[in-house]
Order: structure tokens, then C-alpha cells, then sequence
């Protein structure tokens, strides 16, 4: 398991066990008819967009008159042949980066590298997106064991810079989540399934718009972080600093209540939610 407060790549990719425990194994099913198992194929050759180059793409699908034209690099992204593609979300937030007992932040990376293990097993792909105070942060999809220690190194990295972008923000409100997300999404493969791991905090007026956006470009699942706090806190009055720092003393016996609402607020959108948070990381 990660630590407290930091993300680790090589407790991420110690998390291969964990995916695949009481799953049975079994050969992927042929894509054509037939009793044999087929190898996916892997990324295809049918071009789905141009757009410009981010952190985490493939040089090699640089597109040279593109960029000449537009005077700044830009990639070729293509249909992806594979039986599953999935685009990780991973809200890295400032309301993120605490926990009574360990970082929602760092129960999320573990979450979401659970399922990027599950993907890649079944012959899938893995794009990885990090949204932090200083904004969007990508990782192109690739597979197999090399895909799986490319996102645990890039959640890494990204918890470390959202840590590092977080202790320098002078604003004390947070980045809205619903702009990034959506920036994310359109990153990702078409067709691609998204899954979101994110506390809901600050997620501004357009949140609902760019669900339906993204519903559009393939099925988005959540993985809601919540914290022993609010899930059980306890009684009386208790002291806090709210988010300017400042000091103060408030009851928080309404916090059940509340989480129990972004749920079901959530799910009344189509949304399949899945709480995490747990003392081992587990949904």
C-alpha cells in the first residue's frame, strides 16, 4: 500500500494481486465467432483526430504537416483496436489532499491503479489524467505490464506536482472540477470507458452539462473518495481550520447525511458510484 500522504509507483504496481484476487482466470473470448482466443489486436490505424501534442504522447505519432501548419506540435490519435480502453480520472485537487487517516488522494491512485491492472490483464489499454491546482495532466494510453508501470509512474509524479501546486496556492478556493474533467474526456480515446475517482469538492456550475458531454464520448464510472470522518464523525463540538486557514469550532454530525446525498445525487444522473476509502483502499 501507498503511504499516508504520498503515492508510490511501486506499491501501485504491487497492487497486480489485489486485482486479480477471486477473479477467475479465464482466456479473453475471440472477437469473431469461434472456440479459440484471440490476442487483442493493438492500437489501430484508423484516425480518429488531430490535436495538439500533451506530456505522455507518443512522439511517433506526431503529425509533421499538422504541425507545420499550426506551428506547434500535434499528434495523430487513432480508433483504438483493442477490447477495452480505459481513461483513469484522477482528482488531485486540493480538498483531495487529506485524510484523517491517509490522503483521499492516495486511496484514489490506489483505486484506480486496481482497476488499470484489471484492464490491462484482459488485454485493454490505460490513459490516465490527474487534475490538479496547477491544472491537467495527461498520460497517453499504452498496455500490457509496460502500460501498467506507465500510469503507476505518472500518478506518482502527478500526486507529487498536485502536492507541490497545492502548497503554493495563494487562493483558498479550490480549482473547480468540472472544467478539467471535461478537458480530460475529450482527451481520452472515443468509445473509451472513463473512470473518476473525486470527493466532489468545488465542482462548479457546469458539473451536469459535462457529464452529459462525456456520456457521449463513452461510459464514465465513479469511484466516490470519502474519508472514516464523514462517513462516522464524531460527536460534540469540535475545532477546524476552514480553508483560508482560519480557526474555528462546528458540529459535524451532518456529514453522513451529506455524503449519502452526492451519492444518490450522482446515481439519479446514470452514474454507477462506487464509495472508496476504506483502511485498506478497497471500494
Amino acid at each position: 500500500m501507498s503511504g499516508l500522504t504520498e503515492v508510490s509507483a511501486e506499491a501501485l504496481m504491487a497492487l497486480r494481486g489485489r486485482a486479480l484476487a477471486g477473479r477467475r482466470e479465464a482466456p479473453a473470448l475471440a472477437r469473431r465467432p469461434g472456440s479459440a482466443p484471440a490476442r487483442p489486436r493493438g492500437q489501430g490505424h484508423e484516425i480518429r483526430e488531430l490535436r495538439p501534442y500533451v506530456e505522455g504522447d507518443d512522439p511517433r505519432w506526431i503529425d509533421a504537416a499538422a504541425t507545420a501548419r499550426s506551428g506547434a506540435p500535434q499528434v495523430r490519435a487513432f480508433h483504438e483496436d483493442r477490447d477495452r480502453a480505459l481513461t483513469l480520472i484522477a482528482d488531485f485537487r486540493r480538498p483531495m489532499l487529506w485524510g484523517v487517516a491517509r490522503f483521499r488522494s492516495v486511496a484514489a491512485a490506489e483505486a484506480l491503479m486496481v482497476e488499470a491492472w484489471r484492464a490491462l490483464e484482459e488485454g485493454g489499454t490505460v490513459a490516465a489524467a490527474a487534475l490538479t491546482e496547477a491544472g491537467l495532466l495527461w498520460r497517453a494510453p499504452a498496455g500490457r505490464a509496460r502500460g501498467a508501470a506507465l500510469v503507476a509512474g505518472f500518478l506518482e509524479r502527478a500526486h507529487a506536482s498536485a502536492l507541490a501546486a497545492a502548497a503554493l496556492m495563494e487562493d483558498p478556493q479550490p480549482r473547480e472540477l468540472a472544467p478539467d474533467l471535461l478537458r480530460a474526456a475529450r482527451l481520452a480515446p472515443r468509445g473509451a470507458s472513463l473512470l473518476l475517482a473525486s470527493a466532489f469538492d468545488r465542482p462548479g456550475a457546469s458539473l451536469d452539462a459535462a457529464f452529459g458531454e462525456i456520456r457521449r464520448r463513452g461510459p464514465l464510472r465513479v469511484l466516490l473518495a470519502t474519508e472514516e470522518f464523514e462517513r462516522a464523525p464524531p460527536a460534540g463540538v469540535l475545532p477546524y481550520l476552514d480553508e483560508a486557514g482560519e480557526a474555528g469550532f462546528g458540529r459535524f454530525d451532518g456529514l453522513p447525511a451529506r455524503l449519502a446525498a452526492l451519492k444518490g445525487s450522482l446515481e439519479r444522473q446514470g452514474l454507477q458510484v462506487s464509495e472508496i476509502g476504506g483502511p485498506d483502499g478497497a471500494a
